[in-house]
């Protein structure tokens, strides 16, 4: 028997409903966005209701909050995640070099337990799915397996990502909110031994990379790249000098090694 859908909690929409226009731009960065109580006629929802959907949104990071001045829509560039959301072919061609990609699959696919979990979605979901090999002078530099919601982007599918890079497409059709990155060493498994051509003893610097848009989780990438072309690195600046915790800004990106051994 099929379970009947529950009714989305009113401190959830109210959620959903700053989200949308922070993320669309209507309320932008320092922006004062409507008072509880403005919130309160407008959803015909309790205070406490509408104070734990704005304190859930301080607590994560989306809003700001000033005692006898306001809630303000937070400054989320100043505390950015020290690896940026870098488009790879614009990296390419910055360095004076040529860029190409090539597609190897675009797809629908039926979401396991394992990519459910990531997108907060049930198994079964249907997801979208692109595997691309980046290419700088001929020379495959990243593999790019990139799981997409549709419900984020619902022409995903019917891109050429010959000519655009699935990033550039997303940042434009769900404008960014914030993105988590792991960021490990591992061996080639078989499709990136095969893909990228490297032998299977060589370790390929992998980033994990899953990003939210309007509330939700809007794709989800494992990007992979071979150790012996590739290199992260960062110059850190601290914004704090008085001696307390101080935030970290990158100022450089990923970018191929100075010395590359082509294989």
């Amino acid at each position: 028997m099929t379970k009947p859908k529950q009714a989305i909690p009113i401190y959830k929409r109210v959620k959903q409903h700053i989200l949308e226009r922070i993320a669309s731009g209507v309320w932008g960065p320092d922006e004062q966005i409507p008072t509880e109580s403005e919130l309160v006629e407008m959803f015909q929802a309790s205070r406490m209701t509408i104070n734990r959907a704005m304190r859930e949104l301080t607590d994560e990071g989306f809003l700001s909050r000033t005692a006898g001045v306001g809630t303000f829509v937070a400054d989320r560039r100043t505390h950015a995640h020290p690896l940026e959301i870098r488009n790879v072919a614009e990296d390419v061609r910055a360095r004076g070099n040529r860029y190409h990609a090539v597609v190897a699959e675009l797809t629908q696919v039926t979401a396991d337990e394992q990519l459910a979990a990531q997108f907060g979605v049930l198994p079964g979901f249907k997801l979208f799915r692109s595997v691309l090999v980046h290419y700088e002078n001929d020379i495959a530099i990243q593999l790019e397996d990139r799981y997409v919601n549709p419900v984020i982007a619902p022409d995903y599918l019917r891109n050429d990502f010959g000519e655009t890079t699935p990033e550039e497409y997303l940042m434009d059709v769900a404008p960014l909110q914030s993105a988590e990155h792991v960021l490990r060493a591992v061996m080639p498994n078989s499709l990136s031994h095969r893909l990228l051509s490297v032998p299977t003893v060589e370790p390929c610097l992998l980033i994990v990379r899953r990003t939210w848009s309007s509330g939700i989780v809007a794709s989800y990438a494992e990007i992979c790249h071979p150790g012996s072309r590739y290199e992260l690195s960062a110059r850190f600046i601290p914004e704090n000098r008085r001696g307390a915790v101080a935030q970290l800004k990158i100022v450089d990106g990923i970018g191929p090694r100075k010395n590359p051994t082509n294989r």
